[in-house]
């Protein structure tokens, strides 16, 4: 049977949605006003966190940055809950952008806030549209699980080029995690916890390939540790 992927909602699911069906699992898409953190991860095999708005600040200590508009509360509780609770059951967890910065935070690390107030010499990683535009390549590190999964992408090179649609990105690394992708400019683009079955989470929009398929052997990857 398919393992049953439980996925964090967001405002554009489709992506998401078809990624995990094409990669062999059955997404269930949660329900923030009726699903428990603590029993849901008991009905599901894995757990994708997905896109979205900016993390309160407040969750790693700060003020918000003057660029932080959108702010989602009851989001940002529902999603750390369901964290902790994967955590805890050791779920197979994939991170999708906001969904890095939610292992990130909710796991002791911080956010830079808006990358281009904060950083110089900063390459272009706010590009929405097209979804599949490249915006800039990632340095992936040798005998990680992303660059293991990536080989054939790769083509034996330890650079694959990315989509982007972020302005803010991980300054404190949470412990337990390594960095395993950077962009040349410094931003961490991909962590692991490398003692997890599987605990990936990556700053690009892999989702938004999932007709043509560059990087459908991250969620076959995801897929695979869910079923096993």
């Amino acid at each position: 049977m398919s393992p049953i992927i439980g996925i964090a909602p967001c405002r554009s699911l489709t992506d998401y949605v078809e990624s995990v069906r094409r990669a062999g699992g059955e997404p269930r898409v949660f329900n923030p006003l009726e699903d428990q953190p603590e029993q849901i991860v008991g009905e599901v095999q894995g757990v994708l966190m997905t896109g979205g708005v900016d993390i309160d600040p407040a969750r790693y200590g700060e003020e918000p940055h003057a660029t932080v508009t959108a702010i989602e509360p009851e989001r940002d509780a529902f999603e750390f809950a369901l964290l902790l609770a994967a955590r805890e059951a050791r779920l197979p967890v994939f991170g999708i952008c906001r969904g890095l910065q939610v292992m990130n935070v909710a796991l002791g690390g911080s956010l830079i806030q808006d990358i281009a107030a904060e950083m110089t010499g900063i390459l272009q990683h706010t590009l929405p549209t097209p979804p599949c535009a490249v915006a800039h390549e990632v340095w992936v590190s040798k005998g990680s699980r992303l660059w293991t999964l990536m080989q054939e992408k790769m083509a034996d090179a330890d650079t694959c080029s990315v989509n982007s649609r972020h302005h803010q990105a991980i300054k404190r690394l949470a412990p337990g995690f390594e960095v395993t992708a950077t962009a040349p400019d410094g931003v961490i683009e991909a962590i692991e916890c490398p003692n997890a079955t599987f605990c990936l989470g990556v700053q690009w929009h892999p989702e938004n390939f999932w007709r043509t398929g560059e990087f459908r052997p991250l969620f076959e990857g995801f897929i695979e540790a869910c079923r096993t």
